[in-house]
């Protein structure tokens, strides 16, 4: 049975539309074919009405600062936007993640968790849902966990930046790691700081455990950053190439062999080094390493786009390389389970009844004829309701076996996924009025694969249309960023037109 999306997600999604009818319009045709998706996932049971694959994802610009308690995280988002934002101290000064976004007043306002998990245009939108998931009754106390900030830093017009807790700080440890994974998966870059005075393992144990080991993972780690912060330190001493190595081997034994590495430190809390000689050089590869880092914050407006679309064609290969396969396989497993628990449970109690009424004589050969079966009315009726009550316990039995077969397949299918709820689709499937026979997953069909197809043909047209603005294939000229609508930044705050954006050179001045 087709299911339509609830009047809630569909007004969700108009006002996406609407907010990236101005700001890209390509972005508003990729809104139509998650919607596609929508319909073919309804189908399947892996939405809900009240979900869409346009709206588990981030469509705002996205930056992440991990790492280390002390490691300079906020030390560094603070030079980056020229605004004494986040305090900054040898301990763990902030025990939530603080998400921060432009605004047009001229001072700083820090606003409650709840503005973040109560508002779909924020990265955060209901994530009390998942904190709950994890640590039950946690989900109220969304405030102990975020908080929103805005500044008046041009440098944030276009982007959302996440600074968060130190990861050796937290006690609320498993919350804190879900939400960790939820930035991770939705950021478009990702800056993970390490702490140059203790670069050996055991200093930086969790961040490796969870944040490099992860990174190693994904089809996407080189949007993952790895910095090692204050290496001024090391000047003392002039021992910076023996700390890299031991951090870099810190970085190894938890697999990860390649990426990009930066090594940078903040001028106005480094320590005096001497001689000059030694000052320029740490100085030259400071600037190199932050200004390629501000070069890659300034792109996030542009690969967020092909992020997006990257996102789609993964979902539309997702339903119908992990979801539908998945599903068959557990039809199948669930229809061996309900016959063979139907031999071992009905077959015994029909051979028992057909003893029993032997043992009573009630055959005549191979004839049913029961002594009170006389041919009255009466005894019709007993019969009748004999029959009907024996077929109605071994039916119910019947049922009773499938639905627990289907309970214990059902558990060990996730929950949440990439492409929705695998458990309740194949719950979907298992309802009393599908037949146990059916092979093909409820929802699937060859119009439902069309739509997938188009799906993904539909990410391959948006990424050559995006290759048009930001690459030239052909040799002809291709759109400069500043003139190309895609390029211009989205927030949660509109941003007004004609307003300048700074440059790389302006950043890399920070």
């Amino acid at each position: 049975m087709f299911e339509r999306p609830t009047k809630g997600i569909r007004e969700r999604v108009e006002r996406l539309r609407s907010h990236l009818q101005e700001e890209n319009p390509l972005l508003v045709d990729v809104i139509g074919s998650f919607q596609q998706l929508d319909r073919v996932a309804y189908g399947l049971g892996l939405l809900e009405p009240h979900e869409s694959y346009a709206t588990r994802i981030a469509w705002w610009p996205l930056i992440s600062v991990l790492g280390t308690f002390s490691a300079g995280k906020s030390t560094f988002i603070n030079q980056y936007l020229g605004h004494p934002l986040q305090k900054t101290g040898n301990q763990a000064v902030d025990d939530k993640f603080t998400v921060i976004c432009y605004s047009k007043d001229h001072e700083v306002r820090v606003l409650p968790g709840l503005a973040l998990d109560a508002d779909p245009r924020f990265p955060f939108y209901q994530i009390s849902e998942e904190i709950e998931k994890v640590a039950a009754g946690e989900g109220a106390r969304v405030d102990t966990y975020l908080q929103l900030k805005t500044c008046p830093s041009e440098r944030l017009r276009g982007r959302i930046l996440i600074d968060s807790p130190g990861f050796d700080a937290d006690e609320q440890r498993r919350s804190t790691l879900r939400i960790t994974d939820h930035i991770i998966e939705l950021s478009d870059l990702v800056l993970v700081f390490f702490d140059a005075r203790h670069p050996e393992p055991g200093a930086m144990q969790d961040t490796l455990e969870h944040l490099v080991v992860g990174t190693v993972r994904r089809n996407d780690a080189n949007k993952v950053l790895f910095i090692l912060n204050q290496i001024d330190t090391t000047a003392h001493e002039d021992n910076a190439e023996e700390v890299v190595a031991a951090w870099q081997r810190a970085l190894a034994q938890g697999g990860l062999v390649s990426g990009r590495f930066y090594t940078i430190y903040n001028e106005e809390a480094a320590v005096p080094i001497e001689p000059e000689t030694l000052r320029k050089r740490y100085q030259a590869k400071r600037d190199a390493d932050l200004a390629e880092i501000y070069q890659r914050m300034e792109q996030v407006t542009v690969e967020r786009a092909y992020r997006i679309v990257g996102s789609l064609e993964n979902a539309a290969n997702r339903i119908e390389h992990h979801a539908v396969p998945a599903l068959t396989d557990a039809l199948r497993r669930w229809r061996r389970g309900v016959l063979l628990l139907d031999a071992l449970v009905l077959g015994p109690l029909f051979l028992l009844l057909i003893v029993a009424t032997v043992y009573a004589g009630y055959w005549q050969g191979w004839r049913f004829a029961p002594p009170w079966l006389d041919g009255s009315l009466t005894s019709w009726i007993i019969a009748a309701v004999t029959g009907v009550v024996t077929a109605g316990v071994f039916v119910a039995l019947h049922f009773w076996i499938r639905k627990l077969v289907a309970r214990r397949i059902a558990r060990r299918l996730e929950e949440r996924s990439l492409e929705g709820n695998l458990a309740a689709a194949f719950r979907k499937n298992t309802r009393w009025w599908r037949s146990l026979f059916h092979r093909i997953p409820t929802g699937w069909s060859r119009s439902a694969a069309r739509k997938v197809e188009r799906a993904r043909a539909d990410a391959d047209r948006f990424v050559q249309q995006l290759n048009d603005r930001y690459a030239a294939p052909s040799g002809e000229t291709a759109v400069p960023a500043s003139e190309d609508k895609a390029a211009q930044p989205a927030t949660s705050t509109q941003v007004p037109e004609g307003e300048p954006r700074p440059s790389v050179a302006e950043s890399k001045a920070v």
